[in-house]
Formats: C-alpha cells, structure tokens, sequence
C-alpha cells in the first residue's frame, strides 16, 4: 500500500512562488472546518413588514483545524526528544517576518480534490496545468497543548489548534467574480441624496445609462428620488 499523501504548508512570496520547503504535518488531520459568510445589510422603510435586505460584500473565508505530534518514538526517559521542536515551526507561521513586518503568506495542500478547487492567478492558476487546488491564507491563530511529558518535564505530545485566514490578491478576486453582464442586481433601494446617474454608475459602471432605469420605473422626474424607492434595475441589451 502507497504512504498516504501528507497536509502540508508553505510559504508564498509576494510574486506567488514558494518561499523554502514544504513544511509536513506528522499526522494528517482527521477533519478540518471551512467557513465562509456574506455581509447582508437590512434597509429599513416605512410601513413594510420587513426590512430590505442588500448585499454589501463577501467575508473571508476561513479555515479551522487540529494537528497532533508525538515524538515518544525517541523514548520517553533520558533520550527523549521534544515535541516541541516538531511543533515550533508551525507556530512561527504566526510570528512577524522580518523582510514583510507581516505573518507569512501561507498555502496549506492536501491533495489535489481540495474543496473549492480554488484558482490562485498570482501563483499560476486559471485555465493553465498549474492550477493550485488548496488554501492560501494568513495563520491567524495557533493554539498548543501539550498532553504528554518525560519524567523530566519534556513534553512528548501536542495538539495544535490552527486558524486560517483565506488571502487572494486583488486582481485574484476580480478574476473569481468574474462578471458576465450588467445584471448583478435586480433592484435598487434609493439611498439619501442618490442620483439615477449614481445609482447607473454603480449598477452599470456607466453613468450615461440612467435612462433604462428611469423607463423601467416609470419616472418622469430623474431628479425627483425618494428615499427608500426600490427600483428595479433592467438588463441592458446590446
């Protein structure tokens, strides 16, 4: 039988290539948690039953897991080794760099069916072979806790409690999002001082299209907008 395939982490310089050798976890996690939420703002009107509710942007996503370590293969008396020496490069992923003044960028891999099958454009993702299936992140968090020791107080076992942070370059979630028309959203609730050319601006990226939505609407007065006013936002054509 094949030796299964070991989760490791490694650090990513700023042009997207690896900084150094893969750091290998002793055991594979048995499971790890990935989270991703969105922040949804409620736009309260006057006499509705419940506020309007408006995507304002995505959170990040992030990843939570547990690593254990055992050195008690080198003894457990006088020859015993220190877990700790297994364990300390993993919590200096969450120590400053000296070169950056930041944490290390970090890509965690087990694996090619990697949930998500995310796509990272700096490292050499998209369409082309070099596709990265696995989480780049920041290390948020790193939590020890050593469960074994020698009779001389050397501790022979931990488990770490690791928090991640998903970390995609502007230009990465531009590509993700990847926008195929116009119709992002199909309605609009009018803010305070709001123009029809702002709210075509934001919807359209193009001021100059206010008009479809002052058709669609029904309003004669562009500059009369009330606020709390759901539009709603047509698609353009060709």
């Amino acid at each position: 039988m094949a030796n299964p395939l070991k989760a490791t982490f490694q650090k990513v310089k700023s042009d997207g290539s690896f900084d150094g050798t893969p750091i290998e976890v002793r055991f594979n996690p048995t499971e790890y948690t990935l989270n991703k939420g969105a922040q949804i703002a409620e736009v309260t009107i006057p006499g509705l039953d419940s506020p309007i509710l408006q995507f304002v942007r995505g959170q990040t996503e992030t990843l939570s897991l547990d690593l254990f370590f055992d050195s008690t293969e080198s003894g457990m008396d006088d020859n015993a080794t220190s877990v700790a020496k297994l364990t300390d490069q993993f919590y200096q992923l969450v120590k400053i760099d000296g070169k950056t003044h930041a944490p290390p960028v970090c890509f965690f891999c087990w694996g090619s069916d990697f949930p998500g099958q995310r796509s990272y454009a700096s490292m050499g993702g998209g369409t082309g072979s070099q596709q990265r299936h696995g989480f780049k992140c920041v290390v948020e968090s790193v939590r020890q806790r050593f469960t074994l020791f020698s009779p001389q107080g050397v501790p022979l076992r931990a488990t770490l409690t690791v928090a991640l942070k998903e970390y995609k370059t502007l230009s990465e979630q531009i590509a993700e999002i990847n926008k195929q028309s116009a119709d992002h959203s199909q309605t609009h609730v009018v803010q305070l001082g709001e123009t029809l050319s702002q709210i075509a601006n934001e919807v359209y990226e193009d001021p100059s299209q206010w008009r479809a939505i002052a058709d669609q609407n029904a309003i004669l007065d562009p500059l009369d907008l009330k606020r709390g006013t759901v539009l709603e936002i047509p698609t353009l054509t060709a």
